[in-house]
């Protein structure tokens, strides 16, 4: 596969466990994709819009042969498919899968900026992502994933799941 894509996962509402299962069997079952690693579960508090369930969170590689804009269209058509809801930002919701680095490149495009522009402030996106490439060096900040975590104070509000993935 020519591409290296990292993902982050979460949701808030219904059976999260379930609706992250799903995102990464769709993930693993499109024909120019291949899932990689899985992060631990985390359950992390609601971020930017805190008067919501908590959500449910995990970071996966994904190896595939599609454009990061054939991608992109792809994780929106997995939200879709499960149930997902866009009525406000940063609002409740069955499943987001976020986009966070695709290989080592910077892309700037209308819908779509990698590496993800909030990821750096956002431990429920750096500790899962921690699990799986704590050395990867984001290509902008020149850090290492482990690196940007280390400042971040909403750690300790993260709770590491004893959950697997199948």
């Amino acid at each position: 596969m020519k591409h290296l894509a990292y993902l982050s996962i979460g949701g808030n509402m219904g059976d999260r466990q379930a609706y992250l299962q799903a995102a990464l069997k769709k993930l693993d079952k499109h024909p120019d994709c291949r899932l990689g690693s899985v992060s631990h579960i985390y359950e992390t508090p609601a971020w930017g819009k805190t008067d919501q369930a908590d959500f449910l969170n995990l970071a996966c590689q994904v190896y595939t042969d599609l454009s990061a804009q054939e991608f992109l269209t792809f994780c929106q058509e997995i939200e879709q498919d499960l149930d997902r809801v866009r009525i406000e930002k940063w609002g409740q919701r069955t499943i987001d899968l976020d986009i966070i680095f695709w290989d080592d490149q910077v892309i700037e495009e209308e819908n779509l900026i990698v590496p993800h522009p909030y990821a750096h402030e956002r431990a429920f996106v750096l500790l899962p992502l921690t699990d799986i490439a704590a050395d990867y060096y984001h290509p902008v900040l020149q850090k290492t994933v482990a690196e940007l975590l280390l400042p971040l104070k909403d750690v300790k509000d993260i709770k590491k799941l004893n959950l697997k993935m199948q």
